[in-house]
Parts: structure tokens; sequence; C-alpha cells
């Protein structure tokens, strides 16, 4: 049954049902200045060791020739304070981490602020997205070169970022390519294991409306995402390290099903938190992945309706 169902219903459900679930007027935190943060990563899911499988997904390589398990690429769009999957998308262990995250581009909105880490700050990665009218607060390696062509008042600046990378000597001030980003540089000296600096590139360019220590601080809500992915492969997963399906395409269904099924539970999450005013960090994501679990058994624990040609006769 499953492999004539396929991966495309499930995959097309995603795209339909898993929306944003935070409201401004309740749950603030969920924006910032006007705009839903959502985050976007990658991660890998090792699959079953079986050639369809190894064609489509590819080993990762070994100082002994492979790993033992096949693995697949994911990518997902959370928004952050809801931990709700919003977009996901699998490829090829070997596939840049761009192109798996590419085709969740089309679920920014205007209205969002996406936050990614250091795998998607080239200039045409950063034009695409920007595409969508969606603001961008993306971290990029601390000793990247960029020139300063309009200090501010917080301590960030003004930057250009061209498709060929920082601007070079030879190309002329305001060349049409160049894309004007905010650049923020900072450190975490109090930190535990932190970095020395840390840099981020933003589309927000009004240091007034959003401060520099704002976003520096906003960022690392970007660690939402690992937290998602603990929750898909840790609890949800119930610790198994393999996808089971044999097949590619099956591989694809019980990635989105597995999808699915932890929207499901942060959609309730998100119900009860609101209808009692709290916060949904407050709930546990553990306890009511059981409590479904518990309850599975008796979903379909009642009687058919009798159809008229079964009822008896008097």
């Amino acid at each position: 049954m499953r492999g004539k169902i396929g991966a495309a219903p499930l995959q097309a459900l995603v795209a339909r049902a898993c929306v944003p679930l935070a409201e401004a007027n309740r749950q603030p935190d969920a924006f910032y200045a006007g705009l839903r943060v959502v985050a976007i990563d990658g991660s890998n899911l090792e699959v079953a060791d079986e050639p369809d499988n190894i064609t489509a997904f590819g080993y990762p390589g070994s100082r002994t020739g492979h790993a033992g398990y096949p693995q697949a690429q994911c990518a997902v769009l959370v928004e952050c304070a809801s931990h709700a999957i919003l977009a996901a998308n699998l490829g090829a262990y070997r596939e840049s981490e761009w192109a798996v995250c590419a085709p969740l581009l089309t679920r920014l909105t205007a209205g969002m602020l996406c936050l990614a880490d250091r795998g998607f700050n080239g200039a045409t990665h950063w034009a695409a997205a920007r595409a969508t009218g969606a603001h961008l607060l993306w971290r990029c390696a601390h000793n990247r070169q960029l020139p300063v062509i309009t200090p501010l008042s917080d301590g960030s600046y003004l930057s250009v970022i061209t498709p060929g990378g920082s601007r070079s000597t030879t190309r002329r001030k305001g060349d049409p390519q160049d894309l004007t980003v905010r650049v923020i540089d900072y450190a975490l000296p109090h930190v535990t294991e932190a970095q020395p600096r840390y840099r981020l590139l933003t589309t927000l360019l009004d240091e007034r409306h959003a401060p520099a220590a704002d976003l520096a601080a906003l960022y690392h809500q970007r660690w939402e995402v690992e937290a998602v992915f603990d929750e898909l492969k840790t609890h949800l997963g119930q610790k198994r390290r393999v996808l089971r399906s044999k097949t590619a395409d099956l591989v694809r269904q019980e990635f989105y099903g597995w999808v699915l099924a932890h929207y499901a539970v942060r959609w309730l999450m998100h119900q009860a938190a609101t209808a009692h005013d709290l916060p949904a960090r407050r709930l546990s994501f553990t306890a009511n992945v059981h409590v479904f679990r518990q309850a599975q058994p008796q979903s379909g624990a009642f009687p058919p309706s009798a159809s008229p040609r079964t009822r008896p006769m008097v």
C-alpha cells in the first residue's frame, strides 16, 4: 500500500498543511519588529543499506572506504518560537547544502525574518532569498573581507557583497550587481565554548529600528532548529538510527510522514498553550509524544456505521 501511494501526496500535504502557528497578539516573542522569526538549516539522516537508497542518496566517505549506512540530507524551515516545521526537503548526501535548502525559499514571505548559518551567505544565495520579500539575518565567516561603506552609530556598518564575493579593487563603486548589507560584529566573552568573534549580515539596514545588540541576541534563536532535529531524530523517531524504508521513494515518503507527525504534535501543543495562555516552551514535546503513543491504539476503536445492506430486516 505504501508503495502505491508514494512520496508525492505526503510532500504536497506538508506544503499545504504546515503553516505558521504563532499569532502576533498572542505570541509576541515569535516576532521581531513585526517580522515572524524563522530559521533554515540542514542535517543528515541514515537510511537503510539497500541498493536503491545507495544509488539515490550515497554514502559518506571515511578513511576505511565509506560509512556503514547511506545517508540522505534533509533541510527544514522552522518557526523558531513554536518549532513548527513550515517546509522540508530531502536530497542526496553529496548534494550541496544550498541545493537541498533552496526549494524551501518558496515558503518565505515578506512578513518573515529568516535566520541561517554560514553555509548560506553567498551573494547569489542572498539575492535568491531576498527576492522572496523576507528579511535576512545570516551568519558569515568572522574574517570575511567586507568593505566599510557607511559606519553606523551602534558599531555595525553598511557594506556590499557581489556575486563574485566582496568587492575587488577592479570593480567600480556603485556597480549594479552590488547588494547592500549591514554587518554586525560581536563577541560573547562570558559564554562557555563561545567562539572569539561572530559576524552577521542582515537586510535590516536601520540601526535605530534594529539595534545591533538586539540582532546579535536574536540570531541565537537559530539554535531552535537544532532542538527540532533532536525532536525528530530522538523523541519522535524513538532513537532509531536509520529510516527503515528500502527504496528512495519510500524513504522520502517516510521522511514527509515524519515531518507531518512532528507538526501534528506541535500544533496540538500550540493549541493547548494558547488556550491556557502559556508559553509554548513550557510544554514538553517528549511528554506529549508519549501521550499520543498511548492514545494511538484507541484511535480506531469505534464500530463502523452499519450500511443499508447490512442492517437486519425487521
